[in-house]
């Protein structure tokens, strides 16, 4: 089942109907849940019907405020619970499962009152004992990351927020796609992106849903996106064909081709970001397709020198011997640069490579870190792969919630000298960009784009004048950190049997970019020593 929750900010014209129904289009939601239609009940009830949902409860606006709707498609077994001006909450039937009650949620957009949604929120959470699925707009963000641009949100109403969700247990689902569900303002120093809106379950409905799915879906009618929730998960993982995501392979240094790859994208018109993006996408391609002659070019080069031992050694034979022999020599170094990569091993002695060495130390590393299983709370051993998910969530979500900390930066004098500050003030560098990227290790794990330093310190004739100035705009302050600052995290054991989360020690991935700037700014700061 597909259920679709978004603000689409007033339905009182033809043309936001028409593009309500266009939105729709594609997705095929079984219930469809609207705030803010800012129209009357018998209006709603139309356009209800245009959209294809023949069933369902509509609210009316509050003038040129508010107003909900909750649409279901014929097919669906729902029945209406309760509904008020910020909810409607309905019981939901399927064949061969248990009910289930999804509630439809409109947070108070005044601040002085949202206390009073989250009282609501509360007293729906005692009226069923069932799982519970939850969606909407709550006008309220969770965390301080969950927006950006303007004023800081007050800790206090981020902390009321998540009181109220942990009385109801009820868990943030997750998302795919944009992070950001609302957006104002069309120039840098008055935009504003908030994650108002979210879709959220107790533990009863995960576990009646494993395979669900959540998205943010593109927009253009509303400054909200609206959000899918697939409780099956089927619509996105038929269609997806599984995919290893890129990585910059250390031994594509050592192809012709790849140099060339790399000149002909980066001519090419974009930003950085795009540029690596793009180039990753080919160079993956190339790989798919170059692995079969790979295989091919290494087999002909052994029957030729099979052939060359044989003959008779003239002048012509013996230079053939020698470009064969080369030619092996070279398949054979991007063999051991492969395995090296993937066992990123510090024993490495260029004099002394061993293909063999490295392939088992590879299988060895992945054997070890694979986890098979995970105790819970209540000491329960878990080993699904959405359990385990779940747990790890969970875990993380506790160990970095904030303790309300206070500010004490007022309180601290200043200690800086004239001198010092003049110093600081001055702009980076490009020789400061190239002294970071040559200081890191070639082949240390990369982060989400793929690419490790050894990929930059090669091409850096190539690439450098582009990184080095996106690098700058970010140093310089002329550019936000945002597009380079995703981190994959990796949990490395910490005994030889781990059990649960506190056996594993949590390590960040970051980008080779965003780990120029760090270095960039250490460097820096290093001098003033």
């Amino acid at each position: 089942m597909k259920v679709i929750s978004w603000n689409v900010r007033g339905l009182g014209t033809p043309r936001a109907v028409t593009r309500l129904k266009n939105s729709l289009r594609g997705h095929n939601p079984h219930i469809l849940f609207l705030i803010e239609t800012k129209i009357t009940v018998r209006r709603m009830e139309r356009v209800r019907h245009r959209c294809g949902f023949r069933y369902g409860i509509d609210v009316a606006a509050n003038g040129s405020k508010g107003g909900l709707s909750l649409g279901w498609k014929p097919d669906c077994n729902i029945t209406l619970s309760t509904y008020s001006q910020h909810h409607i909450d309905v019981i939901i039937r399927e064949e061969d499962n248990e009910p289930w009650r999804f509630t439809g949620f409109y947070g108070n957009p005044i601040e002085n009152e949202r206390s009073r949604s989250w009282a609501l929120l509360r007293q729906l959470k005692e009226q069923h004992d069932m799982p519970w699925l939850i969606a909407g707009d709550f006008n309220e963000v969770m965390f301080s990351f969950e927006k950006m641009g303007r004023r800081i949100r007050p800790e206090r109403c981020m902390q009321q927020f998540r009181d109220a969700l942990d009385d109801c247990e009820l868990g943030d689902l997750g998302f795919t796609g944009a992070w950001f569900t609302w957006e104002r303002g069309n120039f840098p120093h008055t935009n504003v992106r908030e994650r108002l809106d979210r879709a959220l379950a107790n533990p009863r409905w995960w576990d009646a849903h494993p395979t669900f799915f959540v998205k943010h879906l593109l927009h253009s009618t509303s400054d909200h996106c609206p959000v899918l929730i697939d409780t099956l998960g089927h619509a996105f993982t038929r269609t997806r064909s599984p995919r290893t995501p890129f990585r910059f392979e250390a031994n594509w240094i050592l192809h012709e081709q790849t140099e060339n790859m790399i000149k002909t994208n980066w001519e090419m018109p974009g930003s950085v970001i795009q540029k690596l993006s793009t180039l990753g996408s080919k160079l993956s391609h190339w790989n798919k397709e170059n692995r079969a002659t790979t295989r091919a070019v290494k087999e002909g080069l052994l029957s030729r020198l099979s052939e060359l031992v044989s003959s008779d050694p003239d002048d012509d034979n013996l230079q053939e011997l020698l470009e064969v022999k080369l030619g092996l020599n070279l398949e054979a170094d991007k063999e051991e640069l492969f395995w090296e990569q993937r066992a990123r091993s510090n024993w490495l002695s260029h004099g002394d490579m061993n293909t063999s060495f490295f392939h088992k130390f590879a299988s060895y590393r992945k054997r070890n870190n694979h986890i098979q299983g995970l105790l819970d709370d209540a000491g329960n051993w878990v080993t699904s792969e959405y359990g385990m998910l779940r747990l790890a969530s969970s875990y993380f979500a506790q160990l970095f919630t904030t303790s309300s900390p206070t500010d004490f930066l007022s309180n601290v004098q200043p200690r800086i000298s004239s001198s010092t500050n003049a110093y600081l003030l001055q702009p980076f560098t490009t020789d400061e960009i190239w002294i970071a990227v040559k200081s890191m290790s070639p082949m240390k794990a990369c982060g989400v784009d793929g690419y490790p330093a050894l990929f930059f310190q090669k091409y850096w004739h190539i690439v450098g004048p582009e990184i080095s100035d996106f690098c700058l705009s970010i140093l310089n302050g002329n550019s936000s950190v945002r597009d380079i600052n995703d981190t994959l995290i990796v949990l490395i054991p910490k005994i030889k049997k781990p059990e649960n989360m506190t056996h594993f020690r949590p390590i960040s991935l970051c980008n080779v970019l965003y780990k120029v700037i760090g270095k960039s700014i250490i460097q820096y700061i290093g001098c003033l020593h």
